[in-house]
Formats: C-alpha cells, sequence, structure tokens
C-alpha cells in the first residue's frame, strides 16, 4: 500500500524559495507503472495541479508556475521534491504530493499525501 508523506516549512516570506520534499512508501519512484504530482489547493478554489515527475525523471508543468517552478527526485530516498521560486502571497495554500494516473486528472489520483499547509507573509 503506497504512503506519501509532504515534508516541509509551513512559512515562507515573499521572495524566498519554497522547497517540499514528499517521502513514498509502499511504492518505487521509478517503477514505469505510475508518475508523481504535486497540487496545491486554495480554499474555495479547489486543487491545481502544478507538476509531474515521471518515472524516468521526465517533468511537466503548468504553464502558469513554469519560470518558478522545478521537480525533482533522489531515488536513493524514494523521495520527490518540489521548488517553487519567489514566493507570494497569492502562493499560499496547502501542498499535496499524489500519485498520478495516466490520464493525469487530478481528480483521478487514488494516493495522496495529507498535505502541508503553507503560508506566504512577513
Amino acid at each position: 500500500q503506497v504512503q506519501l508523506q509532504e515534508s516541509g516549512p509551513g512559512l515562507v516570506n515573499p521572495s524566498q524559495t519554497l522547497s517540499l520534499t514528499c517521502t513514498v512508501s509502499g511504492g518505487s519512484i521509478i517503477m514505469n507503472y505510475y508518475a508523481w504530482s504535486w497540487i496545491r489547493q486554495t480554499p474555495g478554489k479547489g486543487p491545481e495541479w502544478m507538476g509531474v515527475i515521471l518515472q524516468d525523471g521526465t517533468t511537466y508543468y503548468t504553464p502558469s508556475l513554469k519560470s518558478r517552478i522545478s521537480i525533482s527526485r533522489d531515488t536513493s530516498k524514494n523521495q520527490f521534491s518540489l521548488q517553487l521560486v519567489s514566493m507570494n502571497p497569492e502562493d499560499t495554500a496547502v501542498y499535496y504530493c499524489a500519485r498520478s494516473s495516466r490520464s493525469n486528472f487530478v481528480s483521478d489520483f487514488a494516493y495522496w499525501g495529507q498535505g502541508t499547509q503553507v503560508t506566504v507573509s512577513s
């Protein structure tokens, strides 16, 4: 049974960089069957898919964040990470990692981390 756990800071200053890590257990991030996504949710706005890393390390990002986002992995630790530069208050959200479906529709993702609240404030 796959489990995911986000870790990282809960508070980030404006203009700083957010770095979050997702630790995966019960499934290898290099297995060729699956891919791994970052999603965020702002109250009242619903989920926003941010990006994905595939089992071979290929990444895809939502266009609105492409200039700011980077997803990477550490296969030895079975982890994948999110970096988002130039944080601003509009980036305040609950951030989730999840195992992606083949369709890459968030509504089809079956396995999620519990989420971590990230607040951007000075």
